[in-house]
């Protein structure tokens, strides 16, 4: 396992850790937690359902909450290991990253984490719409966590390959 190195004079005594049900989730989750070792902070992992724009935004998703629901119980079983206070909250929202943004000001955490995957779109390597989002108006620090490349992240794909693109990645864009 990683061991985070804190940079000398920083105190990181909340974070908050975007989960969206993708492979870096769980080591973004052991990250965030570290950053706030020794102080043994503040935890809040979250999870975006985006709601599209055709549902009112309060709508009852049951696939998606279920879904939600077991991430997040996955997650808080990540984070307990490491003795912080751990909160866990779904959201939903029409944008992920606004909804992530906000959270954190609501909570005014020290700093945010995004666990996102290799991902690439028309073959080009993306961050999706939520990471930059967030990175341009989040208050406070913001870390990326990409998983590392896939074997299969190196070679060229066909467009059947690439069927999945058009899914939406609630949570981190």
């Amino acid at each position: 396992m990683l061991r985070l190195r804190k940079p000398d004079g920083v105190t990181t005594k909340s974070v908050l850790v975007a989960v969206s049900g993708n492979s870096a989730d769980e080591e973004a989750v052991r990250f965030a937690a570290q950053m706030m070792e020794p102080q043994r902070g503040s935890l809040y992992i979250v999870h975006v359902i985006e709601v599209e724009r055709s549902l009112p935004v309060d709508s009852e998703l049951p696939f998606h909450t279920t879904r939600g629901d077991d991430l997040l119980d996955r997650m808080e079983r990540t984070a307990r290991p490491f003795r912080c206070e751990v909160y866990s909250e779904l959201l939903q929202a029409r944008l992920a990253g606004h909804a992530i943004v906000h959270e954190a000001a609501e909570r005014d955490v020290d700093a945010v984490v995004i666990g996102m995957p290799y991902k690439t779109k028309y073959g080009s390597f993306t961050l999706g719409d939520a990471a930059p989002y967030v990175l341009e108006h989040a208050l406070c620090r913001v870390v990326l966590w990409r998983s590392e490349i896939q074997e299969e992240a190196n070679h060229d794909r066909t467009a059947s390959d690439h069927s999945n693109l058009s899914e939406v990645d609630h949570g981190t864009g």
